[in-house]
């Protein structure tokens, strides 16, 4: 006997949002499958802010950064990343979600995600055209950077933990590494 699985449209997710029935679920849509989002440990919750500010002051007026909000995909996706790096200004929020073309770049930090954010959401990404995608690697402090958009995922996998790095958007920032995973 096989087993067939409902997949969802991003318009049918839309419309089971607007419901209210996963009101009380922490929910995200991935390659048209609705998949549970685990709770959120305490350093994750603390790095994820700190690095929010700290690329909200790097950036200035010259993107939006988004937390834990959903971003629109083509690919019947429609994940919250912790950090979404955007086009601003952000009042074209009101009427949808970022789609690829207004992403810069996207993080997630990982600790109980890890196998999921390097691979469903690596290629969920790379399938949608996402140029740059950072994992934050709580479990050994380091910075995955995914880079070189392909149809199976990344070209490019850089693993770092200290020194700095450019996003691919705003060449001339320098993000410093360990101000991601330190207090």
């Amino acid at each position: 006997m096989s087993v067939t699985i409902a997949k969802w449209t991003i318009e049918q997710y839309h419309e089971l949002v607007a419901t209210g029935i996963l009101d009380d679920r922490r929910v995200e849509l991935l390659a048209g499958d609705i998949v549970e989002m685990p709770p959120e440990g305490m350093p994750h919750a603390v790095y994820c802010g700190r690095t929010v500010k700290y690329l909200r002051n790097l950036l200035g007026d010259r993107a939006e950064i988004r937390e834990t909000h959903p971003v629109t995909l083509p690919n019947n996706s429609e994940p919250e990343p912790d950090v979404a790096i955007v086009r601003a200004p952000d009042t074209q929020y009101l009427a949808h979600h970022p789609y690829p073309e207004d992403i810069f770049w996207l993080i997630e930090y990982s600790d109980t995600t890890l196998t999921k954010d390097l691979n469903t959401k690596q290629r969920i990404y790379a399938q949608a055209g996402i140029l740059e995608y950072w994992v934050v690697n709580l479990q050994a402090l380091e910075l995955i950077v995914f880079r070189g958009v392909g149809n199976d995922g990344y070209q490019t996998e850089t693993r770092l933990n200290d020194g700095s790095i450019a996003p691919l958007s705003f060449p001339a920032i320098e993000v410093e590494i360990r101000r991601l995973f330190s207090i």
